[in-house]
């Protein structure tokens, strides 16, 4: 068995239980691979019921501490049913992921779809909405000092770095977080947000019609910070540093994981 497999020798979420949305692929799939790993009892919330099944399948002797439940964000009832169903299965929840999304191809405002922006909102915004709530109100009943984890983007913290709706959504989520964080606090619950750069996940390829290297190509060209790719695995392990207790009194921050291309110019830079 690999390295990779074997549990870290120590385990960083030992005993805490976790729901991650869009948990089937991609960052959330990452996630819901290290969360396990150590030692979390993990619900992977997603509407890709054969992707979902397979990471359950695949978790081995851990099998036992992973579930998939269908949930669609843009639907309330169902994220309030997938925090019941957690505790139901575990005993309690400790940690929210909140990383299910949507992104559409780039179109000038000039052409804007209102349709798309509809729907970008619908997922990125009132789905990122709904587990926040759901989860503050489990984490509440039981006491629990818990942390909710969201997954921004650099286009929330730059304008022209993503789709005109994408964008929107995802300053949305900025300030959903920071709000959420001001009421929350009081209660024990720490909300946060993890803003990455661009990672070549499922989403991203199909959207684009491009294979994962020539996403990476692409965002190995824009990146501020060269000589390595931006890979789902290093999104997880910023969301692994915020569920667990290494990051006990941090809330209310947006983690950018971009490398360091949201806070320098990019007009008239020098080559050296």
């Amino acid at each position: 068995m690999s390295s990779a497999s074997n549990p870290p020798p120590t385990a960083r979420l030992e005993g805490k239980v976790a729901i991650i949305t869009g948990g089937a692929s991609g960052i959330g799939e990452a996630a819901t691979r290290l969360f396990v790993r150590h030692g979390a009892a993990v619900v992977v919330a997603d509407v890709q019921d054969e992707l979902g099944r397979q990471v359950v399948a695949s978790m081995g002797s851990w099998r036992e501490r992973v579930r998939y439940r269908r949930c669609d964000v843009r639907e309330e009832e169902q994220v309030a049913e997938t925090v019941r169903y957690a505790v139901r299965e575990f005993g309690r929840l400790d940690v929210m992921v909140s990383n299910a999304g949507t992104i559409e191809p780039y179109a000038s405002i000039l052409d804007l779809d209102m349709a798309a922006l509809e729907r970008a909102m619908a997922t990125n915004v009132r789905g990122v909405a709904a587990t926040i709530k759901h989860a503050a109100r489990a984490m509440v009943a039981q006491g629990v000092r818990g942390s909710i984890i969201c997954t921004g983007s650099v286009a929330g913290c730059l304008g022209g770095s993503g789709p005109h709706e994408y964008t929107a959504s995802k300053h949305a989520v900025v300030g959903l977080v920071r709000s959420a964080c001001s009421e929350l606090g009081r209660r024990g619950i720490r909300v946060n947000c993890i803003s990455p750069f661009g990672v070549a996940t499922p989403l991203a390829c199909a959207v684009y019609g491009q294979e994962p290297r020539e996403v990476e190509q692409a965002c190995g060209e824009a990146a501020n910070l060269k000589g390595l790719v931006l890979r789902a695995d290093h999104v997880a392990e910023a969301a692994l540093f915020l569920a667990s207790d290494e990051s006990a009194y941090v809330s209310g921050l947006n983690l950018t994981v971009d490398g360091g291309v949201s806070v320098v110019a990019h007009l008239c830079r020098s080559p050296t």
